[in-house]
């Protein structure tokens, strides 16, 4: 569980970054939820974008990204999300 100025301090490290996914009216299948949980592996801190033909809210899928990948939800701003999870092995972001 993340504190509010743990959140701040990375949402100010997502707000340069771009977002290397999109879900869309696929929704959360096993092979999303295994892509993000290998980036968040290798990043830690990965920022998404949920398209307008997603059947879910942006909230919705980030708790449920979130849970499936054991990861903390940082923020949701507009359509995009941003998660982070500690790497185990590859371990880039001091908090």
């Amino acid at each position: 569980m993340l504190t509010s100025k743990q959140r701040s301090q990375l949402r100010g490290m997502a707000n340069g970054e771009s977002a290397i996914m999109q879900i869309g009216k696929g929704g959360i299948g096993e092979n999303l939820v295994k892509t993000i949980s290998d980036a968040l592996e290798a990043r830690e801190l990965i920022k998404l974008t949920v398209l307008e033909n997603c059947m879910d809210t942006p909230k919705q899928v980030a708790n449920e990204l979130a849970q499936a990948t054991d990861s903390d939800v940082v923020g949701v701003v507009g359509r995009k999300i941003i998660l982070y999870r500690e790497s185990v092995n590859n371990k880039r972001i001091e908090i």
